[in-house]
């Protein structure tokens, strides 16, 4: 235990709650007490580290502590994460779409902003699109003029997706123009994330083989922080996002060299 609390002493604040909800997640509890001693903060400290986390969707307060949420209440399926910001996802798809052109090979992520993108591009003519998105595969198969790629993988009914390692020896092989990527949250520290591994896996080798990258984040994602980050902030080529962000935002993004787009 010793090792442990040396280890976790003078962190700075977002590497902290990273951590309590690490550890939150991996015992499924904790309580103020424990995580004041772990951590060398004080209980306040701890009880606002709690209360940041809760608004953020990452653990559930409870007297005295917080627990672990149930992993359907941490990933929404796609039906319902489909449902929720429809009229901005559909402006982003559209922004997003004028990045896209005929000739290109692109890749789309599972995310429903992705999906969005897809519904705007059945006009494009020679397009390769690469996804593991098995809504996105529906959406575009049989179009004329597109060609569409998947890797290979296990199906992962929350997502409605391919993952594992068999897509990323394809994934090696391509030379992808632009991948549109989604994300469960985006800040300037820890860039694109989300909450499960095997789709950020996936994600960084869309990435790695991608020329560029785009966000499609709409409002809500900004400032949440997720489980593992798919894309470094300061990887990000363009961002398209809906309605204003804060200024630090902004700023951070003309400091990286980022396009902004708005919807």
């Amino acid at each position: 235990m010793t090792e442990l609390v040396e280890s976790e002493l003078n962190l700075f604040t977002p590497e902290r709650r990273k951590r309590i909800r690490m550890v939150v997640m991996g015992q499924g509890r904790a309580t103020v007490p424990e995580l004041s001693q772990q951590f060398g903060v004080s209980e306040v400290t701890i009880r606002k580290d709690l209360a940041w986390l809760e608004m953020q969707g990452q653990v559930q307060r409870v007297h005295g502590g917080a627990v672990a949420l149930e992993r359907d209440e941490i990933e929404h399926n796609f039906a319902r994460r489909e449902k929720q910001q429809q009229q901005e996802k559909m402006r982003i798809g559209q922004v997003a779409a004028g990045l896209v052109h005929d000739g290109d090979t692109i890749a789309l992520d599972t995310s429903s902003t992705a999906l969005a993108l897809a519904r705007c591009l059945r006009e494009r003519r020679g397009l390769t699109a690469i996804t593991n998105g098995l809504r996105t595969t529906q959406e575009l198969a049989g179009v004329e003029g597109i060609t569409v790629l998947m890797p290979g993988g296990v199906i992962r009914s929350e997502s409605l997706s391919l993952v594992g390692g068999w897509g990323i020896n394809m994934l090696s092989q391509v030379h992808i123009t632009r991948a549109f990527l989604g994300a469960q949250g985006i800040t300037v520290a820890e860039g694109l994330t989300d909450v499960n591994a095997e789709e950020v896996t996936m994600k960084r080798n869309m990435i790695a083989a991608a020329r560029e990258i785009v966000a499609l984040v709409d409002h809500s994602k900004w400032g949440r922080i997720a489980l593992a980050t798919s894309c470094p902030f300061e990887q990000i080529s363009h961002i398209i996002t809906d309605g204003s962000i804060a200024p630090e935002f902004r700023e951070a993004a003309i400091e990286k060299g980022i396009i902004l787009h708005f919807a």
